[in-house]
């Protein structure tokens, strides 16, 4: 059975990319510092499996090397990362300490513990790296323009990685997604946050004249990626991971109003609110995905109707998840600049 590390797996990614492994029957090592954004709900029903470890530390920590060499992972998967654009605007410090000191750190872990075993780092990245892609679509040749603080510290620890595969040969990957939706979410981002208001009969915020334009992807569609990039991708290679789906904040309100009216009745104060956009705020991302389409043989397979529906279905069953986090991260408006 091949073992495999998953950083930050109490987040949303994370925690959907920990359920299709331990299906596939891979052992499961979920590390994870445990911060705002990470979520022991999202693993409860791994909590019982044999194949499933849980250790709570920062890849920060220079314990993270000893942990490589216990247990000798086949691969590694790093999603240990703050993500939220609106809290690098307020806080650009933490992104900086995690998503690039943290990165080195496992860059230097994973370099020392790769030289006599065999193993595999796949980071994962974002679209974001690529900035404003105005028209077409951003392939991986594409130069990276971060908008952000957020941005700008994962393209730099892509650079990182990438270096550290030019310059140490390590056996290392570096995936760049679209905006993932899906079960498990933080509601500091749109479809959950929408998905929480609903629920409790309060507006819609929407930025600007809700006109900015995402790629959207349901979060299975991409972990199984994630996969077909460790089992099959090339060492030292970018891949870009999206649906070819393209759908603006409003529409994306729109399609989840429509299903939500499906399935429960809507508040009187449930209505599209729209409000003070964030400084810098990109106006559309778009990934040319072909690279791993035509290599990899891996393409989506869930379009945005039937995710939406999923995401709003799990959310319904599982209303409790909004408790087990701080009303204050879920209504206080983030972003705002200076």
């Amino acid at each position: 059975m091949k073992k495999i590390i998953v950083t930050g797996g109490l987040g949303f990614i994370g925690s959907n990319l920990i359920d299709l492994l331990l299906k596939k029957n891979f052992f499961v090592i979920n590390i994870d510092k445990a911060t705002y954004s990470s979520n022991y709900y999202n693993v409860k029903e791994f909590k019982k499996s044999k194949k499933y470890k849980f250790i709570k530390l920062d890849i920060k920590s220079r314990k993270f090397e000893n942990i490589l060499f216990r247990y000798k992972p086949n691969g590694i998967f790093n999603l240990a990362a703050e993500t939220h654009v609106d809290r690098s605007i307020d806080n650009p410090d933490s992104f900086i300490q995690s998503n690039i000191v943290g990165v080195y750190n496992l860059l230097e872990s994973f370099k020392n513990f790769s030289k006599k075993n065999k193993s595999k780092l796949i980071h994962i990245s974002t679209d974001e790296v690529y900035g404003d892609i105005l028209t077409g679509r951003s392939d991986e040749k594409y130069p990276y323009q971060p908008s952000s603080p957020y941005a700008a510290s994962k393209a730099a620890s892509d650079h990182l990685v990438s270096s550290y595969v030019r310059t140490y040969n390590l056996p290392a990957i570096v995936t760049n997604c679209s905006n993932n939706y899906g079960p498990k979410q933080h509601p500091e981002k749109l479809i959950p946050k929408l998905i929480y208001n609903i629920f409790n009969n309060k507006p819609l915020p929407i930025y600007g004249k809700g006109t900015n334009s995402r790629e959207w992807i349901y979060v299975k569609d991409h972990c199984e990626a994630l996969i077909k990039v460790f089992l099959r991708g090339k060492i030292g290679e970018f891949y870009n991971i999206g649906s070819n789906k393209n759908l603006n904040n409003l529409e994306v309100t729109k399609e989840l109003l429509k299903n939500s009216r499906k399935s429960i009745k809507l508040g009187n104060k449930v209505k599209i609110n729209f409000v003070k956009d964030r400084p810098g705020h990109d106006i559309r991302y778009a990934l040319n995905s072909n690279k791993i389409k035509k290599k990899l043989g891996w393409r989506p397979k869930t379009n945005f109707s039937k995710g939406i529906k999923l995401t709003l279905d799990w959310y319904l069953k599982n209303k409790s998840y909004y408790k087990s986090l701080s009303k204050k991260d879920i209504n206080n408006r983030l972003g705002k600049g200076w």
